[in-house]
């Protein structure tokens, strides 16, 4: 009779902690006025307030031009590049994606997410980079607070990116 009580209890115990929080954040690429304008290779990651990284959440880039050429480029996200970029094995499942045209997009990571499952509560930052061929080069850090609840804040690009929102919900 204890034990389908004792089931139930790490079911639910189990079942709340999966879905304690999820991150969101969205980033404005602004539309760049210019002869020659190629996507912004972008990248987000994860950082403690001391700006040490603790992982990559996701890199934006040409993905798919021929034997992985796309590649090549990253390192002109010098600070990503500098920071984690360079140990990442690429393309990443869930990491990797193809870059994305002017305007908004939204990035959700829960809480089991790689980076995020084991990251104990406290201050963090989310940094963003843009670099494009041909164009400049923009970091974007947000702070926020991770675990005790939702949570929001943003930032403000000036050329390469715009806003750039973090929230915390659950």
């Amino acid at each position: 009779m204890k034990l389908p009580l004792l089931t139930s209890a790490a079911f639910a115990l189990t079942a709340g902690s999966a879905f304690a929080a999820d991150l969101r954040i969205d980033i404005e690429i602004p539309r760049v006025q210019a002869a020659e304008y190629h996507l912004p290779y972008v990248a987000v990651w994860l950082e403690t307030p001391d700006q040490s990284a603790v992982g990559t959440l996701q890199v934006w880039y040409d993905v798919a031009k021929r034997n992985n050429e796309g590649q090549n480029w990253l390192a002109e996200m010098r600070t990503w590049w500098r920071k984690t970029g360079r140990t990442l094995t690429l393309p990443a499942d869930g990491v990797s994606g193809a870059t994305r045209a002017p305007g908004r997009h939204t990035l959700t990571f829960r809480a089991d997410n790689s980076v995020l499952r084991n990251l104990p509560a406290g201050q963090y930052t989310i940094a963003v980079e843009a670099a494009r061929e041909a164009g400049g080069r923009e970091v974007v850090r947000v702070p926020f607070q991770w675990g005790g609840g939702a949570t929001a804040a943003s930032g403000q690009g000036a050329t390469e990116l715009g806003a750039i929102s973090v929230a915390v919900t659950g």
